[in-house]
């Protein structure tokens, strides 16, 4: 991986705006990715995907932000996928005839990219990908470099609100009302959620990223590595790319390892920017990690409960009540999930669950995953009635002249043949002379 990255950045605005809509309740920012990506890099090529006709509202942050707006006309069959495959192709090409550029960002949450995403790895370029953690694929997620979660972006608005603001939110917290008409305006970007504003989801419990701190230290021991803070955290993105220290409430990778310190978690010499980070043996024992399939038993056991109902979709909340009445013992972000959603989001790449996002209403229908339809099973046809189908087939079919049949008639029975007439010898000489005096004789007589 080169020290300096060029980032060529590339927006399927369709699938991100559906995506924070309905997941968020927030307006795609471009600005939040952008920022997010100069954070690791030069950003030297923008490109963004949509029906721009239609998006009067977005053309004006894009042209803020100097995005070169790639204008797609649908064809009469609504070719959904057009955008993807046009954003695969100039991709491929930009790999192919600009040397310079070593890295890319995918900012859309499609499983239609991981064969881009794979091919671009396999050309040795560096590849980011930014979505939301409830509507990007998992496997999209796990297969780039580092996943960049829209989540971990919103956070950092809310918590840049004035301090005015941010009062009133700690006021709110504590179960007092606020003033009358103290209520902030959302944000630039935010939608406001029904009923008031949208929390930001719990930080993660810090045990749950010891697993990964560990294997990260011992990598770098095997190594013969310093184990520093640069070094750490890009250790930790080639085993887990989906890796935030936002989710367990860090603020940066430096405050990140703070916080360890301070739970007793690592070992931590130095001061600034030059930590050393050493583990320590009971950390994973104390701590063992739940994993993410182990919930997938008591989703389904509510799914198969509420199948009537599931069949026509219900909200996401709405199965997140369910879940939480009838399955108490277990939480979602004990086995890191942050929101119901996200679990929600794995499930459906298990085909466990489908979820299908709602424009109109603004929010996920959830379905039963594929795995509730399974495609029936094929016929079992014993041997011996299909040879005796196959004999029946055989038989020659009854032909009756001048009755109607869609089966080709079997031909009449041929006459049989008549014998050949043997040959005569030839004749000899004097035979014929011998014969006309026999019958001149004759008619004397």
């Amino acid at each position: 991986m080169q020290d300096k990255l060029n980032i060529a950045v590339f927006v399927d605005y369709d699938n991100i705006e559906i995506g924070l809509k309905s997941t968020l309740r927030r307006e795609f920012d471009v600005s939040l990715a952008l920022e997010a990506l100069k954070e690791r890099g030069d950003i030297v090529a923008k490109f963004a995907y949509a029906n721009w006709g239609r998006q009067d509202g977005a053309t004006r942050q894009m042209a803020e932000n100097a995005v070169q707006m790639v204008q797609r006309i649908p064809s009469p069959r609504g070719d959904k996928n057009g955008a993807d495959i046009n954003l695969a192709l100039d991709a491929l090409e930009m790999a192919f005839t600009h040397s310079h550029v070593n890295a890319f960002a995918i900012v859309s949450g499609d499983s239609d990219f991981i064969p881009l995403v794979n091919k671009l790895k396999e050309y040795g370029k560096t590849v980011f990908v930014v979505g939301g953690k409830a509507f990007t694929s998992t496997i999209l997620q796990q297969n780039c470099h580092e996943f960049i979660s829209f989540e971990s972006l919103l956070e950092d608005v809310i918590q840049t609100l004035p301090g005015e603001v941010r009062q009133k939110d700690q006021v709110r917290a504590r179960g007092e009302r606020p003033e009358r008409g103290a209520e902030p305006r959302p944000e630039r970007g935010e939608r406001p959620e029904r009923g008031g504003r949208r929390e930001r989801p719990a930080p993660l419990d810090l045990a749950q990223a010891m697993p990964l701190v560990e294997r990260a230290l011992q990598v770098l021991e095997r190594r013969g590595v310093q184990p520093q803070l640069g070094l750490l955290k890009s250790t930790m993105l080639q085993l887990d790319s989906t890796f935030n220290e936002r989710a367990y409430g860090g603020s940066s990778f430096s405050d990140f390892v703070e916080k360890l310190k301070r739970a007793d978690l690592v070992n931590v010499s130095g001061t600034g920017g030059r930590y050393i980070i050493e583990r320590k043996g009971t950390a994973v024992a104390e701590h063992p990690s739940l994993k993410h399939e182990d919930l997938l038993l008591p989703l389904r056991d509510v799914l198969e409960n509420h199948r009537m109902e599931l069949e026509n979709g219900v909200p996401v909340e709405d199965l997140a009540a369910w879940f939480t009445a009838e399955q108490p013992n277990f939480d979602v972000a004990a086995y890191g999930f942050q929101q119901f959603i996200e679990f929600l989001n794995y499930a459906q790449d298990k085909t466990v669950a489908r979820l299908e996002p709602n424009e109109e209403q603004g929010t996920v229908l959830v379905y039963p995953g594929a795995e509730f339809y399974p495609p029936a099973e094929p016929v079992r046809v014993e041997p011996e009635l299909v040879a005796e189908e196959v004999e029946e087939e055989d038989e020659p079919q009854p032909y009756v002249e001048g009755q109607p049949t869609i089966f080709e008639p079997n031909p009449p029975p041929a006459k049989p043949k008549k014998a050949p007439a043997r040959k005569r010898a030839p004749k000899a000489a004097g035979d014929g002379q011998r014969r006309s005096s026999r019958r001149k004789k004759a008619d004397a007589k």
